[in-house]
């Protein structure tokens, strides 16, 4: 009971996952033959590469044989080639122990490991390099499956020796389905129009979703109301229509006044504020092209100098400068 709740409701089998048919379909068979090749699985952060494997592996070997068959490593946190030659290697080389009765029957129990790298496109290209030697060497008595955001980042041998799967972030309809049964199970009171408010700030990451949930489910409780985008730091949308008047009128010190009173002393992010303007001009706006053209390069440079570090305050004035000359 005490679990957070992405814990508390993450998939215990393949059927659970969420918007991933295509892949969830694929590896349900190979469940059937236990016959799993090396996996790629990538995608956006949040769409269920973890718990898919996770769940396959405990249809694979049962709760009892997870703990010696399967080793989990996050390579965010171990990244070296001293990990793939020690800990990977080590256990890759094991024998694998005879399982019960009772786990022959209810479960398949290849006669093979699992390893699963979590977040393997921070692992470094000698220790990618490492590994696919690793994989060859004891693929009759281990398969390994590998997690990253970015496949770009992952090494062409080794992504050849994977069958790879992609994970696209949740469709609407999946993401509301999945809130609504968390919050039901919760006794949590939720109108959808809440839910897609929780949906838009997380942007396709049901786990972010989930946390989100659970953080604002006390107020919920007690049928408060509450705005889910300005408690996460969003722009109002009547603060950023005015700032957009503002700006057509071309007045540098109402402009600046107005940042200065509104914005910045509000404590509001340079960034939240940049993806305000880029949604409100470039997504829903009757701008031509070339408007659209030279104000995307300048919400490019602001946002590439606040991500070095550059001073938010004067990177927001100046990216307000230079788009007053655009409008």
């Amino acid at each position: 009971m005490d679990q957070p709740w992405i814990e508390k409701y993450r998939p215990k089998t393949l059927k659970d996952v969420s918007s991933q048919s295509t892949t969830t379909k694929i590896l349900e068979k190979s469940l059937n033959t236990a016959n799993l090749p090396h996996m790629l699985f990538y995608g956006p952060p949040g769409t269920g590469k973890t718990s898919t494997i996770l769940a396959m592996a405990r249809q694979l070997y049962g709760p009892n044989l997870m703990t010696s068959r399967v080793l989990e490593l996050n390579a965010s946190d171990e990244r070296g080639i001293s990990i793939v030659r020690d800990r990977i290697k080590n256990f890759a080389r094991l024998a694998i122990t005879n399982p019960s009765k009772e786990d022959l029957q209810n479960y398949p129990c290849p006669p093979y490991k699992l390893i699963i790298l979590d977040e393997a496109d921070s692992m470094t290209m000698d220790a990618q390099s490492a590994l696919r030697r690793t994989m060859e060497t004891y693929a009759k008595v281990t398969r390994f499956c590998i997690i990253c955001n970015y496949v770009t980042k992952i090494i062409d041998p080794l992504a050849s020796r994977c069958s790879k799967f992609r994970f696209r972030p949740l469709d609407e309809n999946s993401a509301i389905e999945r809130l609504n049964f968390i919050a039901n199970s919760e006794n949590i009171s939720i109108n959808n129009n809440l839910i897609i408010d929780i949906l838009n700030v997380c942007e396709g990451d049901l786990r972010r979703a989930v946390n989100l949930l659970q953080s604002v489910s006390t107020i919920l409780k007690n049928n408060q109301s509450i705005d889910i985008k300005t408690m996460f730091g969003y722009l109002p949308d009547s603060i950023i229509n005015n700032l957009i008047d503002l700006l057509k009128l071309k007045n540098l010190n109402k402009i600046t006044t107005f940042t200065e009173k509104e914005i910045i002393k509000n404590g509001y992010s340079a960034s939240f504020l940049l993806i305000s303007l880029h949604k409100n001009l470039l997504l829903n706006s009757n701008l031509s092209s070339i408007e659209k053209n030279k104000i995307s390069q300048i919400l490019y440079k602001s946002d590439s100098l606040i991500s070095i570090g550059c001073n938010e305050n004067i990177q927001i004035i100046n990216c307000l400068y230079n788009l007053s000359k655009v409008l």
